[in-house]
């Protein structure tokens, strides 16, 4: 189909050209987790970063929100907004406001504004059982009022390199589009098959109802929402064919931890 054609065509103009820096980010990753130690990264991150210049404001589609919550901005012109409560008294808001302004640069408003946690302190790995062998999947049928929003998506993380073409896995995962809130739709990969062949790490997760138990009784609260939080720790070079997925589009690699991959909340 000629839709298909010319998508293609696009998108491997992108990737062809992306493949060499992404080549150069794994071996600078490989390089930063061999030669540093934490503590020598972690100094070095806790840097003030004053003299970084803020970029443009991007474009942001604001959603509805619930009674008890209300947009306020960053920036001038209703410019980087954020969520706040909408029933803080005026002192109340604007004090907050002026911490959200101080520590703007810690806000994340798209993909490309996340850096990313430093390699030599985090990284995402996938290790297999002994018995595990390599599972590849072919392509599931999709809607064609759907290509588009898969090609969207594809095109986004190719431009900010979180994912690369890739053509030598043997572990390939379909990709499908799944209906969510608002009328929206999202684009996950089915990761079920690698995630029966993946070593299970036990790292012991707290328990919701202990955690609602030690904040029981306080007069306030904080909630922290990370922006696309998996998507900020890379995943180790040497395990990232095993993110492949396959695509009307081509076949493609996570550089960054995915959703779905069954280890990713206890390294998160």
């Amino acid at each position: 189909m000629k839709v298909e054609a010319d998508s293609s065509n696009q998108i491997g103009a992108e990737f062809n050209s992306d493949n060499l820096s992404r080549q150069q980010q794994n071996a600078e990753i490989n390089s930063v987790h061999s030669l540093s130690s934490p503590t020598q990264v972690g100094q070095s991150d806790l840097k003030p970063t004053d003299d970084i210049s803020p970029s443009p404001p991007p474009p942001v589609k604001l959603k509805s929100l619930p009674s008890h919550l209300k947009y306020a901005y960053l920036g001038k012109d209703q410019q980087f907004p954020v969520i706040i409560a909408n029933n803080l008294h005026r002192e109340q808001e604007e004090r907050l406001l002026q911490v959200l302004r101080r520590h703007k640069k810690a806000i994340g408003w798209k993909l490309a504004d996340l850096p990313g946690i430093n390699p030599s302190i985090c990284m995402h790995r996938i290790l297999m059982e002994e018995e595990a062998h390599p599972i590849r999947q072919q392509q599931r049928r999709l809607n064609l009022t759907i290509l588009d929003v898969v090609k969207k998506e594809v095109m986004k993380l190719l431009a900010i390199r979180i994912i690369y073409s890739i053509s030598d896995s043997q572990w390939v995962r379909p990709m499908q589009v799944v209906p969510k809130k608002f009328g929206m739709t999202g684009v996950c990969i089915d990761y079920c098959k690698l995630n029966q062949a993946t070593r299970k790490d036990h790292f012991p997760l707290p328990f919701i109802d202990q955690v609602l138990e030690k904040i029981a009784g306080k007069s306030h609260y904080c909630f922290l929402d990370g922006f696309s939080r998996y998507m900020q720790i890379h995943i180790a070079p040497e395990d990232q064919h095993k993110t492949t997925f396959t695509c009307p589009f081509g076949i493609f690699a996570y550089t960054r931890m995915p959703f779905g991959l069954c280890n990713a909340p206890s390294t998160f």
